[in-house]
């Protein structure tokens, strides 16, 4: 089998798609079924994995300019995609995997991953531009897809029931937890919470984008009702990169640093981000819509008890190892965040459960449930 895997979203800073094709990449070089493997990066095919560089800038300044201008913007998006499939077409008899929704015209044996829906079910989520291209752009990818790949059962079901899709043309490739997530002693976190002035097991973590659909309102309006003694002993630790529609959240995130019960951090290397979760106490995700869920993977397969809402995929990821409520539900998570940190013998049991869930997770299932949908086409 020759394959193309496009690599454009393997890029600083590593969200969760990015890191989802970062992991897929890697079991595919050693996959025993690709004879040749090239990378779509840009518009040139090369046979290197891309490295995502954590030291650059988030976009070039040149880049950035251009892309507020809405002719060269729209010139751009018309031509680009076609210089994509000229690269893809070097490599004849290839199958062409796109990560990240998105197909160039006219390529043969194509593929994408769509991870979740949110662009069409929860478009009070996502800023006006981004729902304009991306639907359109999804859509067209659904026209040029021999098969389509997700990464979950509740989003495989979702996308057969939206567009009235063959479900039988869709396979479901779980993600995981990389091998770097595990449970550490105080010893082994010791260097990071020294360097970021933490406690090891005495902060509750979340990770993610900050943008709406985590729904992190519900999050600090849950934590500032528990009482002041808990806040004082356990710090709500909130890191992830800045996303749209967050302005209000880090006026929040301030506000909150000032009364000493919250510590943002930003974007966290991805070196430090597992010695960050096996050094919580408790992690919390209220999130309104994932299409997985990969932070609470990670956060089990660490040894740390999880909260989070009930939505979508989340309990598909979590079985019965974490405490959950109805997304917008504040009170219900205020108390479960404090049961979740004073009730040792549902932590214990929260602990052992959650390693044992995060086990039938791994990056190898996922790239051979991915090859062996390559294959059907």
């Amino acid at each position: 089998m020759k394959l193309v895997f496009a690599s454009d979203c393997i890029k600083y800073p590593l969200t969760g798609i990015g890191r989802y094709a970062l992991e897929l990449a890697t079991q595919l070089e050693t996959n025993a079924e690709i004879k040749t493997l090239h990378y779509l990066n840009g518009r040139h095919l090369v046979e290197h994995l891309p490295v995502p560089n954590e030291n650059g800038a988030v976009e070039p300044r040149v880049r950035s300019v251009l892309r507020k201008n809405p002719i060269i913007t729209s010139a751009y998006r018309y031509i680009y995609p076609w210089l994509k499939s000229r690269a893809i077409n070097q490599a004849t008899d290839a199958v062409f995997h796109s990560p990240n929704y998105f197909l160039p015209p006219n390529v043969d044996h194509a593929i994408a991953t769509f991870h979740d829906l949110s662009i069409f079910t929860w478009p009070e989520c996502h800023p006006a531009d981004r729902i304009k291209f991306m639907r359109k752009e999804m859509l067209l990818s659904l026209k040029r897809a021999d098969r389509l790949l997700t990464i979950s059962e509740f989003s495989r079901q979702e996308i057969a029931n939206y567009f009235n899709y063959p479900l039988d043309k869709i396979d479901t490739t779980p993600l995981a937890s990389s091998g770097q997530f595990y449970p550490r002693s105080e010893s082994e976190t010791a260097e990071l919470m020294q360097r970021v002035g933490l406690k090891h097991g005495k902060y509750c973590l979340y990770t993610g984008t900050i943008e709406p659909r985590k729904n992190i309102v519900t999050l600090l309006d849950a934590y500032e009702k528990l009482p002041i003694s808990i806040r004082d002993h356990y710090p709500l630790v909130l890191c992830g990169y800045a996303g749209w529609g967050s302005e209000e959240i880090h006026l929040r995130f301030k506000r909150g640093e000032h009364e000493g019960w919250i510590k943002y951090l930003g974007y966290v290397a991805s070196q430090d981000l597992p010695l960050l979760f096996a050094g919580a106490n408790t992690f919390l995700f209220p999130s309104l819509y994932e299409g997985f869920g990969l932070p609470v993977l990670e956060s089990m397969s660490s040894g740390v008890p999880v909260v989070c809402s009930n939505a979508a995929s989340l309990p598909e990821v979590v079985g019965d190892c974490a405490l959950m409520c109805e997304p917008m539900d504040v009170d219900g998570f205020s108390h479960a965040i404090q049961r979740a940190i004073e009730d040792n013998v549902w932590r214990r049991r929260a602990m052992d459960l959650g390693i044992s869930q995060s086990k039938k997770f791994s990056w190898a299932r996922c790239a051979e449930e991915t090859v062996s949908a390559y294959k059907k086409l």
